[in-house]
């Protein structure tokens, strides 16, 4: 058992990034669920509501923009074929007016009989304008399809460089971090920087352009229909803020009740065997049927709410089309505009209403990328481990204990020294205290004591997964603090209680631990761990796909296949934790054996808590609170009648077997 402060692993929401923060200290209490008006999409009446704001946007926009440096060309010439691609349609309007204008005097001479309507002039001017459209959206076709290829190069470098942080941090950074919240930044939040990028910095250039070039083209055209149109902007701005103060508390409640309601049916779902043992089923019934009950009241009062801000916009935007027709009508009738211009005017009116709230709506991701992007650089600013100098390679400087270091395991002998080493994953709070030991090549050393001694605790100093706060561990007389990680961490093969295989195929666990293994090396490795025959009783054998929760074999032959992996490796320094746990007897004969077919020739660290196991151990420390209260062989500790033949009496006692005598 692992001897770390132990972690919430509940799994939040898919919307939820709680920040770095130590473990220990008070969190604040996670948004839930959805952003409000978030499953109506971006352009959605709901996305006009608040978002999550950033701490500090101008910073964060700032380095969102170091990122966009490389590019800088590409979207300068993007913002240039958005403005042309903007002025052809807004062209467009204006031109086509002509053509009513045009239709209305040709209809006017044939009515008085003085002419006929120019049907030429007419085709001339739609061509044109087809013309126009066809340019502006093929021009607007490229600008998305490099702004998206932009955005997806920025979210493949985000990515890749949050997977090089993870594999920089140190381990005590994880130790106050959820994988979720991990997991989120390199999803969720590069995901919502991706559509900013993608979609809503294009939507923006445009809606920009075509608000201000719907003004120019309507002042043109007549200042006293301008007036007029502007005068329902207020009116609309107004409606909206009004609505959407009274439905923000319906849509926040909805988020937390979302939040809610999927948190306890992944519960009740991942418990599930135990919720039909203990005849929970009523109970977790009559939660479901609350918080959806509350979930669906909010959503119905949200969604009533934002659904008529639509009806109401285009009912004030009505009363402008109409308000403006009157004017363009008395402007018409007065010479100083033609019946051309009118419907030219009326299209504008729609190109200008439209952008200002894509804008407003815009303004708003905008706030919600910034959050976004800041807890991507919050997280690749945090901390990492030391960067190590590089070190000269000498295949025999290990065993001639020069300054040199080996990085080829075939020179290590497997001394191992602990000298006065202090740990505690907790500043003040040690769990490792003045700890000396010396382990001699080839040497099988169990690590025994009770829960929370720090067995494991030990083993991850040895790996350098953590740094001792005082002291030193050495290897082959040379500390491991000038050795390179990775080194260090090649001279050990692991084999765990908590048994770790990827979704893949036999063949490929197997080989995980020496990326050159040959076939016949994989065969032979899973022979030697008493793996082979149950793979080849699969029809696939070793190409048998593992699912993802490897629930397509038992629990002993997973262990079986994380023992091959190490037989595989040849490591010449082994860690045993626990591995034969959780099997029944007769996989557990088999895994011992393997174990010490493995364990041959090699320094040994075995974890122990049922001390059966390990009686034929050369050393046996015996810790407690972190201490080394006793260390020997089996046969010495219970002549000794301490505390090693109190667990060990204490375990045969709970079997009804006979206790060691002691005098």
């Amino acid at each position: 058992m692992s001897d770390t402060p132990r972690k919430d692993t509940t799994q939040k929401p898919s919307s939820y990034t709680a920040p770095l923060a130590d473990s220990h200290a008070p969190q604040p209490t996670p948004p839930k669920g959805l952003r409000p008006g978030g499953f109506m999409g971006r352009g959605g009446p709901g996305a006009l509501l608040p978002g999550e704001k950033s701490k500090d946007f101008k910073g964060t926009m700032q380095k969102l923009l170091v990122y966009l440096g490389p590019y800088r060309w590409v979207l300068a010439a993007v913002l240039i074929l958005a403005a042309i691609a903007t002025m052809l349609g807004i062209m467009g309007p204006k031109i086509l007016g002509q053509a009513t204008t045009t239709l209305f005097e040709g209809l006017v001479r044939k009515l008085t009989r003085t002419g006929d309507i120019d049907f030429i002039a007419i085709g001339n001017i739609l061509l044109t304008v087809l013309g126009l459209y066809a340019a502006s959206a093929m021009l607007q076709y490229i600008q998305g399809w490099v702004v998206s290829g932009v955005a997806v190069k920025i979210t493949y470098r985000l990515r890749n460089e949050i997977l090089a942080k993870i594999n920089r941090m140190p381990f005590r950074a994880f130790d106050s971090t959820n994988h979720g919240e991990v997991l989120s930044r390199m999803t969720n939040d590069v995901d919502t920087v991706n559509q900013t990028l993608s979609q809503s910095l294009s939507q923006m250039i445009t809606s920009i352009m075509t608000l201000v070039g719907a003004l120019v083209m309507m002042l043109t055209i007549s200042w006293q229909m301008t007036l007029v149109a502007m005068m329902m902007i207020p009116l609309s701005l107004a409606l909206v803020r009004f609505i959407v103060k009274r439905s923000q508390q319906y849509f926040r409640q909805q988020q937390e009740y979302l939040g809610h309601l999927n948190g306890h049916v992944e519960e009740m779902f991942g418990a599930h065997a135990v919720v039909k043992a203990y005849g929970g089923e009523a109970r977790a019934i009559r939660k479901f049927e609350q918080l959806n009950g509350e979930l669906y009241k909010s959503a119905w009062k949200s969604q009533f709410l934002s659904s008529i801000i639509m009806p109401l916009m285009n009912f004030v935007g009505n009363l402008g089309y109409v308000a403006v027709a009157v004017t363009g009508g008395w402007l018409a009738v007065k010479k100083l505009v033609a019946v051309g211009d009118i419907q030219a005017f009326l299209q504008y009116i729609r190109s200008f209403t439209q952008p200002i709230t894509q804008v407003a709506n815009i303004s708003n991701v905008l706030q919600q990328t910034a959050a976004a992007a800041e807890r991507i650089f919050e997280f690749l600013a945090s901390e990492e481990e030391p960067a190590e100098a590089a070190v000269p390679v000498s295949g025999t400087a290990m065993a001639a204990r020069q300054p040199e270091i080996s990085t080829s395991a075939a020179g290590i002998r497997g001394k191992v020294e602990f000298r006065h080493v202090n740990f505690g994953y907790i500043p003040g709070q040690p769990i490792i205290k003045d700890f000396s030991a010396v382990v001699q090549p080839g040497q099988t050393v169990a690590i025994v004591g009770p829960t929370g001694a720090g067995k494991t605790t030990l083993v991850k100093l040895l790996m350098r997964f953590y740094e001792p706060e005082s002291g030193e561990i050495l290897i082959d007389d040379v500390p491991v603090s000038k050795i390179p990680r990775e080194t260090v961490r090649s001279w050990f093969g692991m084999v765990l209680q908590d048994t770790w295989l990827f979704s893949g195929s036999i063949r490929d666990n197997i080989a995980y631990g020496k990326k050159d293994a040959s076939e016949t090396d994989i065969t032979e490795a899973a022979r030697a761990a008493h793996a082979d025959h149950f793979i080849r009783a699969f029809p696939e054998g070793y190409n048998l796909l593992l699912n993802e929760e490897t629930t397509n074999i038992s629990q002993g032959q997973k262990q079986l296949l994380t023992i091959a992996r190490a037989m595989l490796a040849r490591p010449p320094m082994l860690i045993l934790d626990e591995a034969t746990s959780n099997v029944d007897t007769h996989t557990e004969l088999l895994i011992q054996k393997a174990m010490r077919t493995l364990m041959k020739g090699r320094t040994s660290f075995v974890i122990a808590h049922r001390l059966s196991t390990i009686r034929e151990a050369d050393l046996i420390l015996v810790l407690d609170h972190g201490n080394i209260v006793e260390q020997g062989t089996h046969e010495e500790l219970l002549a000794c009648c301490g505390f090693y033949t109190e667990l060990y009496n204490s375990q045969f006692d709970a079997m009804g077997e006979a206790q060691a005598a002691c005098s």
